[in-house]
């Protein structure tokens, strides 16, 4: 069975005695710094009225909900049993494990709490985030790749590669499929859609649909978690936590509609 060779990369960009610089670490700090940068323009753009102050807290508070979120998550829906048997487990943050839906999770909390804080809709901001959270995702599952992790599944089609870890059968490279589907494209319809002015809430409700769209795709081509299999008939605890991102995103973009018919006041450009 013909394969791809997989270019080995080591995950460890370099070190400096115990200190050890990794593509993971990097990826989530180009994601935010990339992330920050578009919150700027299309606060400008939008004339959404952040203050430079704002703009630092939405970084902050996005670095802090994401990464908590992130580890939270994963141990509550990936590794339940460990958590409740071993809670320090949580805060081993090296023996890997973070979660886009605890991610996701955890941003809005944050997100909920700083908007109350500087007096911004939660959906005018979370409409701001949007926008740039796809680059972050890109750079995440190009990082998943360097890491040899979360693989896909066994295949014979020409672009199949055998990875370090996962057996002798060429598999999926489900990383690259969600860096191009959940990173490129997203962060393009995303951009496109962003240039006009559209109710509060609607671009969220577009990455959401977009996003649940293409990870319940890409997941049928993904290994499921050895340690859980299929969780619901044929599917995955991946397919299964997207279900709900995907509905609240049609509920956000129909609601959006209606206010844009209804021809309402609350628009970006309005600070409230």
């Amino acid at each position: 069975m013909a394969a791809l060779t997989y270019p080995t990369i080591d995950p460890v960009i370099f070190s400096i005695g115990p200190f050890a610089v990794r593509w993971y670490g990097l990826a989530y700090v180009a994601g935010f710094v990339a992330g920050i940068l578009v919150v700027v323009l299309l606060n400008r753009r939008w004339e959404v009225g952040l203050s430079e102050d704002d703009l630092f807290s939405v970084f902050l508070y996005g670095v802090l909900g994401l990464v908590i979120g992130a580890r939270v998550g994963y141990m509550v829906f990936y590794s339940l049993p460990q958590l409740l048997s071993d809670p320090l487990s949580l805060f081993r943050t090296t023996e890997g494990g973070m979660s886009f839906h605890g991610g996701l999770a955890g941003i809005i909390l944050a997100g909920y709490l700083l908007s109350r804080r500087i007096d911004v809709s939660l959906l005018r901001l979370a409409d701001l985030v949007a926008v740039g959270a796809p680059i972050g995702i890109f750079f995440g599952r190009v990082a998943n790749f360097i890491n040899a992790e979360l693989w896909g599944r066994v295949t014979d089609v020409p672009w199949g590669m055998v990875f370090p870890g996962a057996g002798p059968l060429p598999r999926h490279p489900s990383q690259l499929y969600e860096a191009f589907l959940e990173g490129l494209v997203l962060f393009v319809v995303m951009v496109v859609l962003a240039r006009r002015k559209r109710p509060d809430g609607e671009m969220l409700g577009w990455f959401l649909i977009l996003y649940g769209a293409f990870r319940i795709f890409v997941e049928f081509f993904r290994e499921p978690d050895a340690h859980l299999g299929a969780v619901l008939g044929p599917l995955t605890m991946g397919q299964v936590l997207t279900v709900p991102v995907f509905a609240v995103g049609a509920w956000l973009l129909w609601r959006a509609r209606r206010l844009d018919v209804a021809g309402e006041p609350r628009v970006r450009g309005q600070r409230s």
